[in-house]
């Protein structure tokens, strides 16, 4: 018994260790697994296995090093990590810089619903309501939206229906309604409605983030109109979900104010930050969130106003939820 414990760990030092995987012996006529972790685990002594895995991972990270400083030597970019992000599927309706659909794509754009907006005809004005009896984290989130964005205001909707509510709307001139939505006591959606002809999109709200619940919060808003930053909107479906939450701020920013809001897609999730950006020098720019802070997610896009028993819906979640689920490097926006 003593003699087979000898021979364990003489053979368990003389592994190889210029390699990542190890050479396996065979040790009284047993073959041992052809994984360095599977071998590991077959060493009984706890210290021996400790020295023999530590010696791997030393010259594992050797070997990293080695090459790395060969790759810099050669003046070689650092390799792209697989995320993700990186490894996502193709999708057809991508529109790159040199697309040859570029063309297409962008007399698309100019016949829209967005175009008269984005071509200065008509200036942006928003309704912000909520639901029924709204809780005091969805009234001051309202108030907030209604502080962020110009020429907007917050209205209650006093028992109106949302058909009601666009009519009126688009009676007063509005160019979008914006509906708060709650459940489970916290704000959980919204309801994106363009006048007068749509579209409208319903998006899950998560994350949301009031001032005061913020740290380190800028709570004074000034009335400056913001810069609107639009990221990672790559295909044609997030063009047009871009534009719609664009046209909901004004086209010309007042760059005095240093305000700017971002709309970040990554992975399907719109990430929305409100900053002001303050210059410390001619390289230096410090930013300060101001708030609020949420996250969107596009549950449904639908043609038109809003009409849940007669629309006529251009993407919905609900018919690819097996398809976002099957692949999760599968997105749409």
């Amino acid at each position: 018994m003593e003699t087979g414990k000898m021979e364990t760990i003489k053979a368990a030092k003389d592994i190889k260790a210029d390699t990542d995987e190890p050479t396996v012996p065979e040790i009284n006529g047993i073959l041992f697994p052809d994984k360095k972790s599977a071998f590991l685990r077959q060493i009984k002594n706890r210290e021996v296995r400790n020295k023999v895995y530590n010696k791997a991972k030393r010259n594992k990270n050797k070997r990293k090093k080695v090459k790395r400083q060969k790759r810099e030597e050669r003046g070689e970019p650092k390799g792209i990590p697989h995320t993700i992000e990186s490894l996502r599927i193709p999708d057809e309706t991508t529109v790159n810089i040199t697309d040859d659909k570029k063309a297409e794509t962008e007399k698309d754009l100019e016949l829209d619903e967005f175009s008269k907006y984005f071509n200065r005809d008509i200036e942006p004005k928003v309704l912000i309501t909520y639901a029924d009896n709204p809780l005091r984290k969805t009234r001051i989130f309202g108030n907030e939206l209604s502080r962020m964005i110009p020429n907007s205001h917050c209205l209650l909707r006093n028992r109106s229906g949302v058909k009601k509510v666009v009519k009126n709307a688009i009676e007063e001139g509005y160019t979008d309604v914006l509906i708060v939505n709650e459940d489970m006591r916290k704000p959980n959606g919204l309801l994106v409605i363009h006048l007068p002809e749509g579209p409208t999109a319903h998006f899950r709200l998560s994350n949301v983030k009031i001032t005061t619940e913020m740290k380190r919060s800028h709570k004074s808003i000034t009335t400056h109109r913001p810069e609107v930053i639009l990221n990672n909107f790559t295909t044609r479906l997030g063009l047009t979900v871009s534009r719609m939450l664009a046209s909901l701020f004004h086209y010309d920013p007042e760059f005095k104010g240093r305000r700017a809001v971002t709309f970040h897609n990554q992975r399907d999730y719109i990430f929305f930050r409100h900053h002001r950006y303050e210059f410390k020098n001619e390289k230096r720019v410090a930013l300060r969130e101001m708030g609020p802070r949420f996250t969107l997610k596009l549950r449904s896009l639908q043609r038109g106003t809003f009409d849940t028993k007669t629309g006529d819906y251009e993407w919905t979640s609900e018919g690819r939820r097996h398809e976002i689920e099957t692949s999760r490097r599968k997105f749409f926006l």
